[in-house]
Order: structure tokens, then C-alpha cells, then sequence
């Protein structure tokens, strides 16, 4: 039923136009070499661009500056080689246009026919501001404020629960409500940005800053960092030293 219905389209359905009407998400399809194929209009602004065409045929690497540009690299690589799944995984994105913010990625491999990976397809979905005048935003903003304020301890999702006076399921569903995020995002989205102030505004020593966002191992910091924001700690304040100096 489904073949039939794309073997009488007159080109292949890639929902380009669909997706140039959304502004709080950008839109891609890779080939198997990672460069852009397809993209909605929302990318080509935030990279500060103004055609697809200037996109079309690059690689995220040719697109946004080192070392942010190898490691979205190195990430497509991982979809593209090993046909890994990235799902709802919490980022900070930094676009050439100077703009950067917080979104949940997803990126999928596109199969051929054998079974093999032939390219892949993504989006990244901004996360929007709570509203937090909300009258149920009320009931949870002393949770909130708890986890804004205790981040450098270990915070369960059970106990902060408790707090709110709700169930462990009813909390969660407030989260996403408010945050698009589950309480885990929520919890580690507030530690990643407690982390790129001290490393953006002091000299502290990247294990201090661990430490103070409630890890006791640096390395497992490190790869939080990494997998969140693109760039190691150490790499992030070299990279805004520099853009900033």
C-alpha cells in the first residue's frame, strides 16, 4: 500500500516543504559521505545563509567552525558507519549566523534496498522557555528551584517527586510539560549550563567544575560535556576565549 502510493509520485517525497514552515526546528537529509542533500529553509537562516544551494553538497565540517564542525562530523559518522540511532539527545547547538540554544537531536540512517546505510536524516528541535506563570508551573517551581539550586548534588527523580507531591509518572509528565525534557534531561541541561559559565567566565580547573556540577569523575563529566555541547570543557574555553578575545 505504501509502495504504491510513492511509486505515482512524480519526484521523491522528502518533506522539504513541510519542513521550511517550522522555525523551532532544523531539517536534514546526509548522503553517504555526510553532506547535505536536503535541508529546510530554518537551517540555511541560523547558518547565515541565505540559499540552500550554499549548503547543498557540504559537509557539517565545511560548515560550521573547528572544532564544532569535526564533531558533528565524528557524530554523523557514527549513523553513517555503524548505523547507530540518535534519539531526544539533549544538545546545545552553536550556528555560524552567532546564534546557539538548546534542542533535542534525532538522526536515523536511510537504508537501500540490500540493508546497507545510504545516507541519513535528522532534525533538531528547540527547546522552548517554560511559562512559568503557568498556574501548574506554580505548584512545581519549588521543585525546580531545588534542582537549580542542589545541581551539584545527586538529585533522584523519586525524592524530587516526593517533593512536588506527585507520583514518579505524574512528575515526569509535568516535566515534559513545561520542558520538553525528561526530568534527567532537565536535571543534566542545568548542570551543563552551570558548567559553560564557569568555563566561559573563570580560570576554575576543569575537575573543579566537575565537581561543583555534581561529578565526582571528571572523565564521566567530560563525556557528558561532549556528547551535550560538541566540544571537551578544555576545548569550549579555548573556542570562546577565542571568539570572544
Amino acid at each position: 500500500m505504501q509502495t504504491g502510493l510513492f511509486s505515482q509520485l512524480a519526484e521523491p517525497f522528502t518533506g522539504e516543504a513541510l519542513f521550511d514552515c517550522l522555525t523551532d526546528l532544523v531539517f536534514f537529509i546526509k548522503n553517504i559521505r555526510g553532506e547535505y542533500v536536503v535541508v529546510n529553509q530554518t537551517l540555511v537562516d541560523r547558518c547565515g545563509l541565505r540559499e540552500k544551494r550554499e549548503l547543498i553538497g557540504r559537509r557539517a565540517d565545511e560548515v560550521f567552525p573547528p572544532p564544532l564542525g569535526g564533531n558533528y562530523r565524528a557524530q554523523d559518522e557514527k549513523v553513517l558507519r555503524n548505523g547507530d540511532v540518535i534519539l531526544n539527545q539533549l544538545e546545545l547547538h552553536f550556528y555560524p549566523s552567532g546564534g546557539r540554544g538548546w534542542c533535542l537531536t534525532n538522526k536515523l540512517p536511510l537504508r537501500n534496498r540490500d540493508g546497507g546505510v545510504a545516507g541519513l536524516v535528522g532534525i533538531s528541535k528547540d527547546i522552548q522557555a517554560a511559562n512559568e506563570r503557568s498556574q501548574d508551573y506554580s505548584r512545581m517551581a519549588r521543585v525546580i528551584q531545588h534542582i537549580q539550586t542542589h545541581y551539584d548534588e545527586p538529585l533522584r527523580v523519586k525524592e524530587l517527586a516526593v517533593r512536588a507531591g506527585l507520583s514518579e509518572y505524574q512528575f515526569e509528565q509535568r516535566i515534559r510539560k513545561f520542558f520538553q525534557l525528561t526530568p534527567g534531561q532537565l536535571i543534566q541541561k542545568t548542570r551543563m549550563e552551570f558548567a559553560v559559565r564557569r568555563l566561559r567566565e573563570t580560570d576554575q580547573p576543569v575537575a573543579a567544575i566537575a565537581l561543583d556540577c555534581g561529578y565526582s569523575d571528571q572523565s564521566a563529566f567530560t563525556r557528558q560535556f561532549r556528547q551535550t555541547i560538541g566540544l571537551s570543557p578544555s576545548e569550549y574555553r579555548r573556542t570562546f576565549r577565542k571568539t570572544s578575545g
